[in-house]
């Protein structure tokens, strides 16, 4: 059963990748891009945390954290930027 679930989530990260790239490819605007990067943060940090706990390795929920925080911090600095400059 846990098995299951969690290559359904594995699925379903897989699904949003893809779909994050294709906005960040085909988005006719940069913003449209900055918000599929900053998606696909998201989606990336949802990956590790399945890897935490896939491998019971539960150090990386830390990792995806500070990986969180830091992708927040970034998004907020370009968004800045993109309003009126640094």
């Amino acid at each position: 059963m846990a098995e299951t679930i969690v290559q359904v989530a594995a699925a379903l990260i897989l699904g949003a990748i893809l779909l994050g790239i294709t906005r960040l490819v085909l988005g006719p605007t940069l913003i449209d891009r900055i918000v599929a990067i900053d998606m696909l943060t998201i989606i990336s940090i949802s990956l590790i945390v399945l890897y935490a706990h896939v491998s019971g390795r539960f150090v990386y929920i830390d990792v995806a954290l500070v990986y969180g925080l830091l992708s927040f911090l970034a998004v907020l600095a370009v968004a800045r930027f993109l309003e009126k400059g640094l």
